[in-house]
């Protein structure tokens, strides 16, 4: 019985790894071979878009733009499908809109929701030379829109992440209103004057039931210096998924750019995607803690490809991609 015994506590001394009283074993985070996010790809995505123009709807420059992203997820082996309806903007403008929805590995039901807004603003409204004309958007549009795009080209060229993907491009975010204007009375199916193409999405899904396990919106993700703190909403609906994102980018070595401080509630796509569709999304979206969110760039001429920074790109892009590889 002696000799039994001893053998028993060396067992269970081995199974505990030899661990001093009072201490527990906490398992390793199994390591997960991750692609590597490509930043001058998507700087040249978003380079593709400025080079049509302010993409406004109802404008040659916004179809035209339109075209090229449905053509290039596609050709990265998406199945790609159109949304188009139509809206009315707060100065009676009827446009026509389109939002583009890209799933990868629409076999997987357990999926991730990535957005983007692809339209630009009509207008500079916060530009003190020139408001009356429409902005470029490399940051405002088309950041978002150029690290999902190089995301989806990753995708497209590696073996699959664990869940599937979906990349929705929502169209009509940025027509909104005149900066500090009244808002007027609302047309009885819109709920805002901004982010017309979540709205529209949320409530007309594009396939019935439609649940991802949680998404991420990126918004202004490709400024020179630009850093993300903890977007309120993001934050009260979802905080274990603002973890998630924000650890992860602390792992990989972002830390200087997803800052552990929450700011306030902005009104952006993920708000119509949790409160009409009933999903969980953040927003991973640039503040500046010298003007607030955005950048004194918003809404102006200085939104242009002089501000984008392969750097701030890279950030974003890897910890998104990472995140989906984690999952």
């Amino acid at each position: 019985m002696k000799s039994n015994y001893w053998w028993l506590l060396v067992l269970l001394f081995a199974a505990c790894g030899g661990e001093k009283s009072g201490e527990v074993a906490v398992a390793e985070e199994k390591v997960v071979a991750v692609p590597d996010f490509i930043a001058d790809s998507a700087y040249n995505f978003i380079q593709n878009q400025v080079d049509f123009g302010p993409r406004v709807p109802n404008t040659e420059a916004h179809r035209l733009t339109g075209d090229y992203l449905f053509n290039t997820l596609e050709s990265y082996g998406a199945k790609v499908q159109d949304q188009r309806f139509q809206a009315l903007t707060f100065d009676g403008v009827k446009v026509d809109l389109r939002n583009i929805i890209a799933s990868f590995y629409p076999d997987k039901a357990k999926r991730i929701l990535l957005a983007a807004h692809w339209d630009t603003r009509p207008f500079a409204d916060k530009d003190e030379e020139d408001p009356n004309t429409p902005i470029a958007g490399a940051n405002d549009g088309g950041s978002g829109v150029g690290v999902l795009l190089e995301i989806a080209r990753v995708l497209d060229a590696n073996p699959p992440p664990s869940v599937g993907v979906d990349i929705i491009f929502f169209d009509g975010e940025d027509w909104g209103t005149w900066n500090g204007e009244a808002d007027p009375p609302l047309p009885a199916n819109q709920t805002d004057w901004w982010c017309l193409g979540s709205q529209h999405w949320a409530k007309n899904k594009h396939i019935n039931g439609y649940t991802p396990y949680y998404g991420i919106l990126l918004d202004m993700v490709g400024a020179r210096g630009s850093q993300f703190h903890k977007e309120g909403l993001s934050q009260k609906i979802a905080p274990k998924i603002v973890k998630k994102v924000w650890d992860r980018a602390a792992k990989i070595g972002y830390g200087d750019y997803f800052i552990h401080q929450e700011q306030a509630a902005i009104t952006d796509d993920h708000q119509f995607v949790y409160s009409l569709g009933n999903i969980l999304m953040i927003d991973i979206v640039h503040y500046d803690p010298q003007v607030g969110y955005f950048g004194d760039y918003h809404h102006t001429h200085k939104d242009n490809m002089e501000i984008i920074d392969t750097n701030t790109l890279k950030a974003v892009g890897q910890t998104v991609l990472t995140v989906l590889f984690y999952e």
